[in-house]
């Protein structure tokens, strides 16, 4: 029989309507944001050393994650046998911060201010990237807020201090990051092969907390064995940089480095992550989708950004 009269309101297929992340409501006024978690895009690829065009990756990932949101009630999960993300979790779009081109200190200025005022609003804050610089700004809005542990998902070390000049790039921002008070440490995961860091960046960052561990290194240990080495009861920050998959499933992306992470083996230690901490705010950067015709590479971004919100606000329903 066809729906008609059985149904009410309208399907809202993925290609149907404007793009916001997960189809949320656009909130262009950041004073009324109220919501549980705010999506801000960061589209600024000033700081790239290598192929730019991550500035389009927010607009790319909004447009796949359309495909997760058919709007019924949430996403069942056969094998968890749970459903996540479902109406009383409240996503809003923020659309993005201002950039200002040329200008990385203004810009970044302005992801800060996006992201304070997600904080403000008491939402978790989601920041669509844009290159690796954009978690500079991110980290500095959480000045305040107590202490936090970062879990970086990535291909490089992005430790470097300071190379000509540059200390905002985005090859600086863990650099960054350790140096500020309040973050207790890192953990760096998939870091391998040649690195834009040198070894005295890899001496700095054991030497400030870093614990970090290769793809390899990863499997070796196994899920449990990795999430047991991120310190017991610390406050995360998740940065996901898409390089840190293999380019085989992720080749969108401005610098990538083959021998990266397979789907299941993030999205399985993100699940432990959000089961065993309190996750205060993620980004995903480096999504550049024009070297990627296929468009699996913002696909998988909208697809793990989507799967780790629900894994997160499943856990504090559990709690």
């Amino acid at each position: 029989m066809s729906g008609h009269g059985y149904e009410s309101g309208r399907l809202n297929l993925p290609f149907v309507g404007i793009p916001t992340f997960a189809k949320a409501p656009y909130v262009a006024d950041w004073r009324t944001l109220d919501a549980d978690v705010a999506v801000l895009g960061a589209p600024f690829d000033a700081g790239t050393q290598f192929r730019p065009g991550a500035r389009f990756g927010p607009r790319a990932i909004r447009e796949a994650s359309t495909l997760f949101s058919f709007g019924h009630a949430g996403a069942y999960d056969h094998e968890d046998d749970a459903t996540y993300l479902g109406p009383e979790v409240r996503i809003a779009d923020m659309g993005d911060a201002d950039i200002v081109h040329t200008d990385t200190i203004a810009s970044h200025d302005n992801i800060r201010k996006g992201l304070r005022a997600a904080l403000d609003a008491g939402a978790l804050p989601v920041v669509l990237g844009g290159d690796h610089s954009v978690n500079i700004p991110c980290i500095e809005a959480f000045e305040g807020q107590g202490d936090i542990h970062i879990l970086q998902i990535d291909a490089h070390l992005d430790f470097v201090d300071e190379r000509h000049g540059v200390t905002r790039g985005h090859g600086n921002p863990m650099r960054r990051a350790a140096e500020k008070d309040y973050v207790t440490g890192l953990t760096q995961l998939g870091i391998r092969n040649v690195s834009s860091t040198a070894k005295e960046g890899y001496d700095a960052a054991r030497a400030m907390g870093s614990d970090i561990l290769s793809v390899r290194q990863v499997r070796a240990l196994g899920t449990e064995a990795v999430l047991s080495r991120i310190p017991a009861g610390a406050r995360l920050y998740i940065t996901i940089d898409i390089d840190g998959f293999c380019p085989s499933i992720a080749p969108g992306t401005g610098t990538p480095s083959h021998g990266g992470f397979l789907y299941y083996e993030v999205l399985e230690l993100l699940q432990g992550v959000a089961k065993a901490h309190e996750v205060v705010g993620l980004d995903l950067v480096e999504v550049a989708p024009d070297y990627d015709p296929s468009q699996s590479t913002q696909i998988l971004a909208a697809q793990l950004l989507l799967n780790t919100l629900g894994f997160i606000f499943h856990a504090r329903a559990q709690a």
